[in-house]
């Protein structure tokens, strides 16, 4: 029986390498994937799918009107899939992550999903928060805090690499806006501590 999976972390936990991999062992073996990332991340000079090692693929891009459920039976159609994988997976509204579930328990297709738990206030993206609440199997990247405890956060910075408090939920950037850190570290950052 196919399962919907998270795979969960801060940022630099290598999710897309991860991703990555998977898509290449399904291949090695003569297997079809279907990629997906979300659509919001477009930096020039990325690729749909792309790892801070250097590793990248193309894929299907999905906004908050992707109907991922219609587009996966219809790849699935001309040639079956040994599984979906989708990025950025925080992205992904209720109804599309609902559409995954669907996927893995109505059609025997197993979804992988990658993404980040929290955003830079500490606070559930609502992919995330569904896939916590509904995937069947939920796996913990390691990322690594700059005191080498295991990372969990997500530290927003602005140019001057001060820490930002306030703002929009999303905001595209890699390491030059973002900092994973532990809990202690973010904490203090930000003044949370009493």
């Amino acid at each position: 029986m196919a399962k919907l999976y998270f795979y969960y972390a801060s940022m630099n936990a290598g999710k897309s390498s991860t991703l990555l991999q998977a898509a290449f062992n399904y291949g090695e073996r003569g297997m079809k994937v279907m990629l997906w990332t979300a659509a919001i991340d477009d930096r020039p000079g990325f690729g749909a799918i792309s790892s801070r090692i250097g590793l990248s693929s193309d894929a299907h891009r999905f906004d908050e009107t992707t109907d991922l459920l219609a587009h996966v039976l219809e790849e699935h159609g001309e040639t079956p899939l040994a599984c979906v994988l989708v990025d950025e997976a925080q992205f992904l509204t209720d109804r599309q992550v609902w559409q995954c579930a669907s996927l893995a328990d109505r059609h025997d297709i197993p979804v992988l999903c990658y993404g980040l738990r929290t955003d830079f206030q500490g606070q559930l993206f609502p992919g995330s928060a569904a896939l916590l609440g509904i995937a069947d199997s939920l796996v913990e990247l390691k990322a690594v805090c700059e005191c080498g405890r295991k990372a969990t956060m997500n530290l927003r910075v602005d140019a001057a690499g001060r820490p930002v408090m306030a703002g929009a939920q999303t905001e595209i950037g890699g390491n030059e806006r973002y900092l994973a850190l532990c809990r202690r570290h973010f904490s203090e950052a930000l003044g949370l501590h009493e």
